[in-house]
């Protein structure tokens, strides 16, 4: 049985890539002279295994700890603003901080160039090359490449209202559906709120359920496709031909909303309407749903059109004071 100490992270490596901020490998990470000789206060391990007892106990270290492998389809964009603020405080405090994975390559790079992203409103690429410039043989696997370029496009924030995280945040949901076959607590965070509660600030235009008339979604709840395309969060172009072409209308595609309690422990299977349990349509967290236009949408939640109908019905709303 190999063990984690059966692989060499290599000699030790690290780069100062700014003043107070170092990027390196495990090696560099566990080595006390290492973190002596370079006055590092903070430490921050971008892995899947935490640091060494030895390291976590030295008087005056502060640590960070990402539990992240280095495969294309992990989440690392979830942990930028923790991993920025984190960087950012030491800076601020005149304090140095190394960050690092096993090899110091992808994954601690991805955190180093977000945070530069940020920090200096710098395009993906631009960090990539100002990284690079100090230790030259970084490289952010794909997947976590997409994931920095997502966050350019949201302008260094997690967007909750940008459509391709909504996408993003449901393909990491879906991969551990498929896992565990339930949604995992970790990922609740896809379910939206039941559009027919009553708020301050209604969205207008709803969907409602054709026997009853209940409330079933809201144009906020869309997840929208062009003809023919299957939607990407990965694509930068999506966006641009969502607002400039017609958008598909055979099959109305919503994201996951509280009235949909099966979501939340099957792989798949109907949707029915929770005031009159009138069928409306399907979900499917594994195997998607084929649109009559011939996108292929996966993960699905999906409205039937004749089932529901569209309307700028408003809900009378009270506030209180």
């Amino acid at each position: 049985m190999l063990k984690r100490e059966d692989f060499d992270a290599g000699p030790t490596s690290l780069d100062s890539i700014e003043k107070g901020l170092f990027l390196g490998n495990l090696t560099a990470a566990t080595d006390k002279n290492v973190i002596e000789g370079n006055k590092i206060n903070r430490i921050l391990t971008v892995d899947s295994c935490p640091l060494p007892q030895k390291i976590t106990d030295i008087s005056g270290i502060k640590t960070l700890f990402i539990q992240v492998t280095d495969l294309p389809h992990e989440d690392l964009l979830g942990h930028f603003e923790e991993a920025y603020n984190f960087i950012k405080e030491a800076q601020d405090r005149d304090e140095i901080v190394l960050v690092h994975c096993y090899f110091g390559v992808s994954r601690s790079a991805t955190i180093v160039i977000a945070f530069m992203m940020k920090k200096y409103s710098l395009t993906y690429s631009e960090a990539l090359e100002r990284v690079k410039s100090q230790r030259r043989f970084v490289g952010p696997n794909a997947g976590f490449q997409a994931q920095l370029e997502l966050y350019e496009r949201m302008g260094y924030t997690l967007d909750r209202s940008n459509a391709q995280y909504r996408m993003y945040r449901l393909k990491l949901a879906a991969d551990k559906v498929k896992k565990v076959k339930i949604l995992p607590l970790d990922c609740l965070d896809v379910i939206q709120p039941d559009p027919s509660l009553i708020r301050v600030s209604p969205d207008p235009l709803v969907y409602r359920c054709c026997r009853c008339r209940r409330i079933i979604a809201s144009a906020a709840n869309l997840m929208p496709h062009v003809p023919g395309e299957r939607p990407s969060w990965k694509d930068p172009t999506w966006p641009q031909r969502v607002r400039e072409q017609k958008i598909c209308s055979a099959t109305h595609f919503v994201e996951p909303l509280a009235w949909m309690k099966t979501v939340l422990n099957s792989e798949q299977g109907k949707l029915h309407c929770p005031k009159c349990n009138n069928k409306l349509g399907s979900f499917s967290w594994i195997m998607g749903c084929q649109c009559p236009c011939g996108s292929k949408i996966s993960p699905a939640f999906y409205l039937v059109p004749s089932k529901v109908e569209w309307s700028n019905f408003v809900q009378n709303v009270q506030v209180t004071v």
